[in-house]
């Protein structure tokens, strides 16, 4: 059953992600039908989630999308007859296991895109990492938010005596109070993400979650390259194109597979910019070339202002895992949360943290 509700909410993520409007109620709809179906019916699965998770016209070919790519399948189509055809797709073992001769990342079965959220992306072939780039591309997170300066008309809250005084003037007399309550506005988050050489098979997923982080919260969402040197590159980020951004990235990194002196880095950042009130995620395996102490310090400074700390390593993914290097040891005292950072899944639920952050 758990797998079966991990698999349903991984299809409703991407249902969201292509402007179809999902919520928890439709979801547990479908998983309390497929509860009742045979779930290794394709068809079965296909009308499960169209009877439950549509709610408008528009809805229909997104959702027929979103099944295809998910699921691996053809749309199931009605006939014009009473009679319900469906098309089915039964991939290959070697379906599942490799990508098409050409380099391209295959369609992706139910069972094989689970399998490939939980996997290493740095064990990947060059399909396999194509199509997690894929998915991750249609990431669509929202941003937990914080109470502005601004107030808005409510109908509970706190009263608000000018409008009040101002309708008893207009009226003669008080006729009814108005109330008043602070607007909220999405929590910045700054992204610093290591491109030194230990974390090479990590960057560019991790740019490319960058970059979903960037189109889902343009305004409110700051990326910097951290190595030998502190990069801004929100700005690259903002293109459509996952492709076209990096490549654009790529252009302005001068320290790329280099070493890491996050310490200074740090404290670049913090005298010229500020990161008060924001969520802070740092994205780096902790191997720390430069002065550990020094970063201990930056990242005190970064606590104190931050309203929350949260470090991505890809190696706490691994139950063994330990942070024992230089650069992990001078931070942990001062980080709200360290998660792991090495798979799809990871991606996700650090979405997640944001959200609800």
């Amino acid at each position: 059953m758990s797998e079966l509700v991990a698999t349903v909410t991984g299809f409703v993520r991407t249902l969201r992600a292509a402007g179809v409007g999902a919520d928890h109620d439709r979801t547990q709809s479908m998983v309390q039908a497929l509860d009742h179906l045979d779930v290794t019916d394709q068809g079965e699965v296909y009308w499960a989630g169209r009877l439950t998770l549509c709610a408008t016209p528009d809805d229909l070919p997104r959702y027929d999308r979103c099944f295809a790519a998910y699921f691996g399948g053809q749309r199931a189509t009605m006939a014009r007859t009473s009679t319900t055809t469906v098309t089915r797709h039964l991939a290959t073992r070697e379906d599942a296991e490799e990508g098409s001769d050409d380099g391209t990342a295959a369609p992706a079965t139910a069972s094989r895109a689970e399998i490939l959220r939980h996997r290493d992306v740095a064990r990947l072939t060059e399909a396999e990492r194509a199509e997690v780039h894929r998915m991750l591309a249609m990431l669509r997170s929202g941003r937990a938010r914080r109470r502005s300066r601004r107030f808005e008309s409510a109908h509970r809250g706190s009263l608000d005596q000018r409008r009040t005084i101002r309708d008893a003037l207009r009226k003669g007399e008080v006729a009814r109070l108005r109330y008043k309550r602070h607007t909220t506005r999405p929590r910045t988050v700054v992204l610093f993400v290591d491109v030194s050489g230990s974390m090479a098979p990590y960057a560019e997923t991790l740019l490319r979650f960058a970059h979903a982080l960037v189109r889902s919260e343009p305004r409110t969402t700051r990326v910097y390259s951290v190595g030998t040197r502190l990069t801004p590159i929100t700005a690259e980020l903002r293109h459509r194109d996952p492709g076209t951004a990096l490549n654009e990235v790529s252009k302005v990194i001068p320290d790329w597979s280099g070493g890491t002196r996050l310490g200074e880095e740090l404290r670049e950042y913090l005298s010229r910019f500020s990161a008060r009130g924001a969520i802070a995620v740092i994205a780096s395996d902790g191997w720390e070339r430069g002065d550990p102490e020094l970063l201990g310090t930056q990242m005190a400074r970064l606590a104190r202002q931050a309203y929350r700390v949260i470090w991505v390593n890809p190696h706490k993914g691994y139950e063994d895992y330990q942070p024992l290097t230089g650069g992990m040891r001078a931070a942990l005292p001062y980080l709200d949360d360290l998660v792991a950072g090495h798979s799809l899944a990871a991606y996700e639920q650090l979405s997640e943290r944001l959200a609800h952050a």
